[in-house]
């Protein structure tokens, strides 16, 4: 991903249902960015324009080691079941393994069920169910 990819990466945030804006993206990619472990992969079109991104990042931890993270993936709902998330996924993975990583992990909503289907059908098995807590700290 490039800078200039932020305002159509927002777009896939938002149709993915987490709306952002173009300054909000741009914001977090320069995060991440400056630092070593986390990567941003897009797929374009033919015409250089993004359809799809995927964030994977080198977890440190205390608890687990060697692991990579899917931090989110989507394509265009116009683009979506021609290979293009899985060839997101492949490109991931391939990052991660560059990075050290043995293992790499994926959340995704219980109520996500084709994401569920679109995971398990690349080899992912379902390892655990948690719950997600959150507080806000402002």
């Amino acid at each position: 991903m490039r800078p200039e990819d932020a305002p159509r990466a927002a777009e896939l945030a938002t149709q993915l249902g987490y709306p952002s804006t173009a300054d909000e993206v741009a914001a977090r990619f320069a995060e991440i960015k400056a630092g070593p472990h986390d990567e941003v992969l897009v797929a374009t079109d033919g015409a250089d324009a993004v359809i799809g991104w995927i964030h994977v990042a080198r977890i440190a931890s205390l608890t687990v080691s060697e692991t990579a993270r899917i931090g989110g993936l989507v394509v265009d709902e116009s683009h979506r079941s021609a290979g293009i998330g899985a060839e997101l996924v492949a490109a991931a993975e391939a990052w991660a393994r560059e990075h050290g990583a043995r293992v790499i992990t994926v959340s995704s909503r219980t109520t996500r069920e084709r994401a569920h289907r679109f995971y398990e059908n690349l080899g992912y098995e379902e390892s655990k169910r948690s719950h997600v807590f959150a507080k806000p700290l402002v």
